[in-house]
């Protein structure tokens, strides 16, 4: 099969039925390689003329995609669909969506390097706040204007306005952006989902390596919302019993909200209790409960036994954690970094007044985190575009900077992924004022590069 080729983006287009018995009939791994070498930035399958598909039909596509993007970094995906084929692909990949998906090839067009500075009015929508940000990202980088609609009832509302979007952009991903785990911040807090009846079972399912990176982030507060847990055996009480031993030396704290002893003998919450897990009705009442919520989502020292030092790896892959950085907030603040001083010590700010701070861990082939300090004013800049406005709201900047910098992670990821380094990432973590981070980098020795922005300092310190 021959793909059409056009502003930079290579379209196959299949038809009839995908059902994994004919997919590699439609399309082979040649046919992607020779496409690739025709200077295209993505390559892409259309579902246009697809009747039906299945799992097993895209897999065949999916692992050819996935190939071809580790020899030349093109973006590969899907094209070309309606809202109920969107909805089944983002249901078949859950959280392995690691390919992306565009409306139509005149939207793929738009976040095509060989498309650049169009100059197009873009309204653009997605359920994920991560997406819209990373899609925002992408246009204002190709050169676009992108308006973010902030909720599906603004995007319905500016979508009918005539004439007002040169392209209005919904049931869109970027594949390969940023974080993945079944898991929410909110206000510093992890919020984790379980449900049904816990048994031993959670301690396979429960992601304990994603849980213990995003305490050496920062993280100090994990709620476990419980509405629909109907149950849990001793296995289950046992493991969150030793998971909030574990986190007691990182002064972290347990939550569960919304759940029943009903059917759970109450001599359980006793044991929780003693453990130091806390229980609460209603998610409100520790969201909503802002003196709470600070105390118990506060910076604590980090566990000086794990304390540990860089390894050969990440020096060596220095490059690109700060790429992943750098050119992110360069593109964002339409300013040039230029590098100061780079050393390897324990972090050391100069000046701790008006910045603010945010930190990502990584895990996988290797394991550590990226803190990131800016300046208010850097960060306020930075935040712009996805807020849509200029504001001085330091929480709405600290949510947004959190974004922001979930982005950078996902760059960062892909990054690696070209290296055949396979990681993945926790949720970022802010800090209002430096201070509250300097807790959790005590006595952690890391490389610590100042770069300058139009006379302010940035800082980026990779450690583990």
């Amino acid at each position: 099969m021959r793909a059409v080729v056009r502003n930079g983006v290579g379209v196959f287009s299949p038809q009839g039925f995908l059902d994994g018995n004919n997919s590699t009939a439609f399309l082979s791994i040649d046919d992607i390689e020779a496409t690739a070498k025709l200077n295209v930035d993505m390559i892409l399958v259309s579902l246009k003329k697809v009747i039906f598909f299945n799992r097993n039909g895209l897999d065949a596509f999916v692992k050819m995609f996935l190939k071809v993007r580790a020899g030349n970094q093109a973006t590969v995906g899907f094209c070309d669909y309606d809202a109920k084929k969107f909805e089944a692909i983002v249901k078949f990949y859950k959280d392995d969506l690691n390919f992306s998906l565009f409306k139509s090839q005149d939207v793929a067009s738009l976040f095509a390097a060989n498309f650049k500075n169009q100059n197009k009015n873009v309204l653009l929508y997605s359920e994920d706040k991560s997406q819209r940000a990373a899609m925002a990202i992408e246009l204002h980088d190709n050169g676009h204007n992108p308006i973010i609609a902030q909720s599906e009832e603004e995007f319905e509302e500016k979508s009918e306005a005539d004439n007002a979007y040169d392209v209005v952009i919904s049931h869109t991903h970027i594949g390969q952006m940023g974080q993945t785990v079944a898991a929410r911040v909110t206000g510093n807090a992890i919020i984790y989902t379980v449900s049904s009846f816990l048994d031993a079972e959670i301690g396979s399912t429960f992601n304990i390596a994603y849980h213990n990176n995003s305490l050496n982030v920062g993280f100090r507060l994990f709620i476990f919302d419980a509405f629909k847990v109907v149950s849990m055996n001793v296995h289950a009480l046992n493991f969150f019993s030793k998971l909030a031993s574990a986190g007691a030396e990182y002064n972290a704290t347990i939550c569960f909200v919304g759940l029943t002893f009903d059917k759970t003998p109450i001599a359980f919450k006793e044991t929780l209790e003693d453990s130091g897990i806390m229980f609460f009705q209603q998610m409100d009442d520790i969201l909503q409960n802002k003196e709470l919520l600070d105390e118990l989502g506060a910076s604590s020292a980090a566990s000086v036994q794990n304390i540990r030092p860089l390894n050969k790896v990440m020096v060596t892959e220095l490059p690109h954690f700060i790429d992943a950085a750098v050119a992110t907030i360069e593109m964002m603040t339409n300013s040039k970094a230029t590098k100061d001083a780079v050393q390897i010590n324990e972090i050391k700010i100069d000046n701790k007044e008006d910045k603010i701070a945010s930190s990502i861990g990584f895990y996988g082939d290797m394991d550590g985190m990226v803190i990131l300090i800016f300046p208010t004013g850097i960060a306020k800049k930075a935040c712009e575009l996805l807020i849509g406005e200029e504001t001085d709201d330091i929480e709405l900047i600290l949510d947004t900077l959190a974004e922001l910098v979930n982005i950078v992670g996902g760059k960062l990821k892909t990054l690696l992924l070209d290296q055949k380094i396979h990681v993945d990432i926790t949720l970022p973590r802010t800090y209002p004022d430096v201070d509250s981070l300097l807790e959790i980098t005590e006595f952690k020795k890391g490389v610590q590069v100042d770069l300058v922005f139009d006379n302010d300092k940035f800082l980026f310190f990779l450690t583990r």
